[in-house]
């Protein structure tokens, strides 16, 4: 079987990976998201196109120095057409999950697969998701009860646990929502020989 990396250092990735039953190994991508964003917002790039470009960034500098296949992956969030960033602090992440209470924002989950430098494979999902008009006192209740685990989602939010609370409607894909659109990574992995078809 051919080698896989994922170029991430996203948890839950790593957790969709191993749960599907794929050996992988992990290593953090070199490339810095920030500066990249940066420029690709300037250019116009929408929220959509951020994720696509940073997924096969990632995939591609990783796959510089690795054998096989190396993924890349990035998520991004969208609402009213801005894109926002992860939260920094547990009091920014109160900010954006009042900004997103009672409205619906986008998801968007790109992937990449990269061997020797070069992007072989790519795909990208969106989904749209609508948070409920919660209380503050609810949301009070559940960032304490979350903590500094929620700054590592984009949305502050996990919605394979408490965060599903946050919410009243929910269209796309549930593995896209979690940062990696899994199924057709995987027929894309069969192909290339990673997985047994």
């Amino acid at each position: 079987m051919i080698a896989v990396t994922l170029a991430s250092r996203s948890a839950a990735r790593a957790a969709i990976l191993r749960a599907a039953g794929i050996a992988f190994q992990t290593v953090s991508p070199d490339v810095d998201e920030a500066v990249a964003k940066r420029g690709l917002r300037a250019e116009g790039a929408t929220p959509r196109a951020v994720a696509e470009t940073l997924a096969r960034m990632k995939a591609i500098a990783v796959s510089r120095d690795r054998a096989g296949l190396v993924i890349g992956a990035d998520q991004t969030l969208e609402l009213d057409g801005e894109l926002h960033d992860k939260a920094a602090s547990l009091e920014e992440a109160r900010r954006r999950l009042t900004l997103l209470r009672g409205k619906t924002h986008a998801l968007h989950a790109a992937v990449a697969v990269a061997r020797g430098g070069v992007a072989i494979w790519d795909h990208a999902e969106t989904a749209r998701l609508t948070m409920r008009a919660f209380s503050d006192r609810f949301l009070d209740r559940y960032l304490a009860r979350a903590g500094e685990a929620i700054l590592t989602s984009v949305g502050g939010y996990q919605l394979e646990g408490e965060g599903a609370q946050l919410f009243e409607a929910i269209e796309g894909d549930y593995f896209a929502i979690l940062g990696l659109p899994l199924l057709p990574l995987l027929e894309t992995l069969r192909r290339e020989g990673a997985l047994t078809p």
